[in-house]
This record gives C-alpha cells, sequence and structure tokens, in this order.
C-alpha cells in the first residue's frame, strides 16, 4: 500500500495520475496548504521540506519508506513497477530529459507567473511579464518537441504525468495574456487533449477529493 500525502496542485497531481495509471493501491491523505498542514511536525516528519506530495511505500524492502520531491516520486513508482521510464538507453534518457525539463522549466516558472498574476498582493508589471513570458517560451519548446510525436518521452511516460497538470493549469491564462503566441501552438493543445482524456489521468486530477 502506498500512503500518498497531497492537495489540489499541479505537483501533487502527478502522483496520483502516476498511481491510476499503474493500479496500485494507495490511501490519500490530503494536506491542507491553505490551513498550513504542511508546517505541522507530523508531516515535516515525513519531509523536512514542508512540501507536498511526499508518498510512504508500506511495502519497501526494509520497511516503510517515504519518499519525496514530485519528480524523484515518478521515478521511485516507475522503477517499482516496471512502467512508464524504459529501463536503459536513449529511450530512458529521452524521459527523464523531458522530465527535468519540467522540473526545472515549466514548474517553477509557471507556478511564478501565477503567484505574481494572481496572488501577490501587490502587483508587479515587471515580475508578471518575465514569469509569463518565460512561461510562453517554455510552452513554444513543447509545441517544437511534439512536433511528429504524440507524447514528450515519444511513448507516454511519466514525462507527460508531470508536465500535464502544470500546462492544463496555464494555458487558458496564458493564452488569454499572450493569445498571438500561446493561441497558436496546436500541437501542445492536441497532446493536452490527447492525454486529457486518459481515464487514469481524468481520475488522478480529481485528487484528492475537494
Amino acid at each position: 500500500m502506498i500512503d500518498l500525502y497531497t492537495w489540489t496542485t499541479p505537483n501533487g497531481r502527478k502522483i496520483s495520475i502516476m498511481l491510476e495509471e499503474t493500479g496500485l493501491p494507495y490511501r490519500v491523505h490530503p494536506v491542507d496548504l491553505g490551513a498550513g498542514a504542511q508546517l505541522a511536525p507530523e508531516f515535516t516528519a515525513l519531509n523536512p521540506n514542508g512540501r507536498i506530495p511526499v508518498i510512504v511505500d508500506d511495502d519497501a524492502e526494509g520497511g516503510p519508506y517515504a519518499v519525496i520531491e514530485s519528480g524523484a516520486i515518478l521515478v521511485y513508482l516507475a522503477e517499482k513497477t516496471g512502467r512508464f521510464l524504459p529501463p536503459a538507453g536513449r529511450a530512458r534518457s529521452d524521459v527523464v530529459q523531458w522530465l527535468m525539463f519540467q522540473m526545472g522549466g515549466i514548474g517553477p516558472m509557471m507556478g511564478q507567473a501565477g503567484y505574481f498574476a494572481n496572488t501577490a498582493s501587490e502587483k508587479i508589471p515587471f515580475a508578471i511579464e518575465r514569469y509569463v513570458n518565460e512561461s510562453a517560451r517554455l510552452l513554444e519548446v513543447l509545441d517544437t518537441r511534439l512536433d511528429g510525436r504524440d507524447f514528450l518521452g515519444g511513448e507516454y511516460s511519466i514525462a507527460d504525468m508531470a508536465t500535464y497538470p502544470w500546462v492544463v493549469a496555464g494555458f487558458a491564462p496564458l493564452e488569454g495574456l499572450l493569445p498571438d503566441r500561446v493561441g497558436r501552438l496546436a500541437k501542445v493543445r492536441a497532446w493536452l487533449d490527447r492525454v486529457g482524456k486518459r481515464p487514469a489521468v481524468e481520475r488522478g486530477m480529481q485528487v484528492p477529493a475537494r
């Protein structure tokens, strides 16, 4: 059994999608970020960084094992199940590269764009412009990558699971701000539709229940 500590964010939904795709049994433990539950001692005992998601694998060799950081969790679950991450060579590298692209680019930049445009108490035009434009640039990179292929790593993989929750949340707002740039990214739009229609993705995007 996998215990999943999560909330209704793109990073959390990466993991519920993967768990739904693999069919691993799991229990959901909502961590209400708005209420500061991620800072409670019982949670920071699992992740000293105070961030979701976290999993605890009750069936791990040597006893229950906690894994933090969404990208590391995806790799762990892929290796545990032998699914959605090729075992070696160029195919594995392709998936890992695009997983890292999400972790180092799509997630941080789109997260900052959302924060400065929607959440920050002070609207700072330079910060909004910087992160919105960088997010659009990264979507353009995705559109280039998807030219001639259905999924980021070639076959459907943890790279798509990691990237989808961020892009599906940010695409429409970015298109509204930059219609001439984002509106023409037909390959990203088709990829969103392709990934979003997967039943496991539909289920995973509803975890935890609101």
